[in-house]
């Protein structure tokens, strides 16, 4: 994916126009899993619908396999932090219903395997006849997951999955993550404020400037070897220095919001 040069305005009520994003270039490597980071309001969650075709830019571009992105398309799948599952299907049909929608020229059989092998991939089979409202927080976002992997996207949109999540339930969702994109070879697009969380899924990391006008003020490459576990990736000799890299910039466009309030 290559997003040339865009930059999104929205307009204001009482006229003119707000800038969230200005003259973002960012290309993503095939296999590739990046992290946007940055503070509320720095415009990762409005560049994460751009990819997904949710929204368009207001100048410039974003191209997936040379084709230009104009609208959601099944090559791209993007998951929320609040789950969006239908509260009246259970966990096979959830993910039933977006295979059904994408591949009608399967056969049922073909659509049920697909459907039966990713709730394995996210150890749900003996949950897979529950509703929504019968799963824990982790269990519901592992559902999401696996409805958004059941359709084989070249691309996969994550917008703070884990952010509502318990610190362990968070932590086994992350390595589970790990190993479904190493595995699949699957590209990832994931927004956090998180930096211990950036530093363990990712290979680059892509620091937002504040906004209005927010622009990518620093790439950060993790040169942490895969696969990956907390403990391996903490264990590093450049994880600290990353780490503290990463504080460093968040800490520093905290002071310029600051100033820019006084």
């Amino acid at each position: 994916m290559t997003v040339d040069a865009v930059t999104q305005t929205f307009p204001l009520s009482g006229g003119g126009a707000y800038v969230a994003l200005k003259g973002i270039n960012l290309d993503i490597a095939e296999g590739e899993f990046v992290t946007l980071i940055g503070h509320s309001g720095c415009g990762k969650s409005t560049l994460l619908n751009l990819m997904a075709g949710l929204d368009q830019a207001s100048e410039g571009g974003i191209l997936m396999n040379g084709r230009q992105v104009t609208d959601p398309g099944p090559d791209r799948m993007v998951v929320f932090q609040n789950y969006s599952l239908l509260p009246w299907l259970t966990v096979r049909q959830n993910i039933a219903l977006a295979v059904d929608t994408v591949y009608p020229q399967l056969s049922p059989q073909e659509r049920q395997a697909t459907v039966e092998r990713n709730v394995s991939l996210v150890n749900l089979t003996a949950a897979a006849g529950k509703y929504p409202a019968e799963l824990s927080g982790g269990m519901k976002q592992r559902v999401a997951i696996a409805r958004a992997l059941a359709i084989r996207p070249q691309l996969l949109l994550l917008d703070e999955p884990f952010g509502a999540l318990d610190a362990l339930t968070r932590g086994n969702l992350q390595q589970q993550l790990m190993q479904i994109c190493q595995e699949s070879k699957l590209t990832a697009v994931m927004v956090t404020h998180d930096v211990d969380e950036a530093l363990l899924l990712s290979d680059r990391v892509v620091c937002l400037s504040n906004g209005p006008a927010a622009g990518i003020g620093r790439i950060v490459t993790v040169p942490i070897p895969r696969p990956r576990d907390r403990l391996t990736v903490m264990d590093h000799p450049d994880y600290y220095h990353l780490r503290a890299d990463l504080i460093h910039f968040l800490q520093q466009q905290r002071r310029l919001k600051q100033a820019a309030a006084l």
